[in-house]
């Protein structure tokens, strides 16, 4: 097994320098960081959380790194990584991928702390993904597109989804259509954009550059999108929400300004929360598998480190659920 010694003298580099480099200190360079992680991925080399270059022991903890632990739609993906662990005499760690390089996702990643980890963490970059990858230790990403020998796939039908909802709003007779985002790096409201302008083309409807707004996935990031989209004048005739969080902002802030739903104007969520069908008027969406997403993600994880070979992607599908927030 190779130790931190091995490392620094394929890198040519002091041991103290290698320690730098794994560890994410900016007392060296970008290009001497390179180099040593370059080395330990040559050697398979893995810093140890617990005791540097002990052989690696099994922890039966899998980590799930989320962007927010607080988020709803969360909850449900939570519970199916959860029950297929406990079931199979697994712990689950939950943490928020806030922080940055020294955050303790991060560790757990590039750290032996943990027998396998799935993200769903836009600010998780491909890069941190990457050097953590290895034989023998099971990664699921969630929320991005990412080729790599050591890593799965597990992909909700993004595309589809994004589609499926403009095609709704189309089909009952609306042809102005805002888009509010998501955050700019997250790969699902990418795709759900991509389904929402291929729809529009198809039916040889405009993509209106001013109707698209970003915000975070969040309540807040939708309401404030909304209150810039009623502030630029002439509403759209419909607004597709990229999740049901930022949705529920947006009604708040048309309520606010005494604009009405479905009468003035429509609007569409993207995830079926718990709380999508209790609100006034109860919300038309895109229903995610949540659970059904996380417990696939699990049942991958137990088969590799049972050594059973498994596909590199998974796709699931999405369902629209109409209510009383469209016409």
């Amino acid at each position: 097994m190779a130790t931190i010694k091995d490392v620094a003298r394929l890198a040519g580099v002091a041991i103290s320098t290698v320690s730098y480099a794994l560890n994410g200190s900016e007392k060296i360079s970008p290009a001497t960081r390179e180099k040593v992680i370059g080395a330990a991925r040559q050697l398979n080399y893995q810093k140890n959380g617990f005791a540097s270059d002990l052989k690696r022991t099994k922890t039966n903890t899998i980590a799930l790194i989320l962007s927010d632990l607080a988020g709803p739609y969360y909850s449900e993906l939570t519970k199916g990584v959860q029950e297929v662990s406990v079931a199979n005499g697994y712990d689950l760690i939950a943490c928020s991928s806030k922080g940055g390089p020294l955050s303790t996702a991060t560790k757990f990643l590039k750290e032996k702390r943990v027998d396998g980890a799935i993200i769903l963490a836009h600010n998780i970059s491909d890069e941190v993904i990457v050097e953590s990858a290895r034989q023998g230790f099971p990664i699921i990403v969630l929320d991005r597109h990412l080729e790599n020998e050591f890593v799965i796939q597990v992909e909700v039908d993004n595309f589809q989804g994004g589609f499926v909802a403009t095609e709704h709003l189309i089909e009952k007779g609306l042809k102005d259509i805002a888009f509010i985002s998501g955050p700019p790096r997250s790969h699902d409201s990418k795709m759900r954009y991509k389904g929402y302008a291929t729809a529009l083309k198809e039916y040889k409807l405009d993509v209106n550059g001013k109707w698209e707004i970003h915000g975070d996935f969040t309540r807040e990031g939708g309401y404030r999108a909304t209150k810039m989209l009623i502030a630029q004048g002439r509403l759209p005739e419909a607004v597709f929400y990229a999740n049901d969080e930022m949705a529920i902002g947006g009604i708040q802030a048309f309520q606010e300004n005494k604009i009405r739903i479905p009468e003035d104007i429509s609007v569409i969520g993207y995830d079926d929360i718990q709380l999508a069908e209790f609100m006034t008027p109860p919300l038309t969406t895109i229903r995610q598998p949540k659970y059904e997403a996380g417990a696939l993600a699990m049942h991958i994880i137990l088969q590799q480190l049972a050594g059973v070979e498994v596909n590199s992607y998974y796709k699931l599908s999405t369902e629209l659920i109409t209510r009383k927030s469209v016409k």
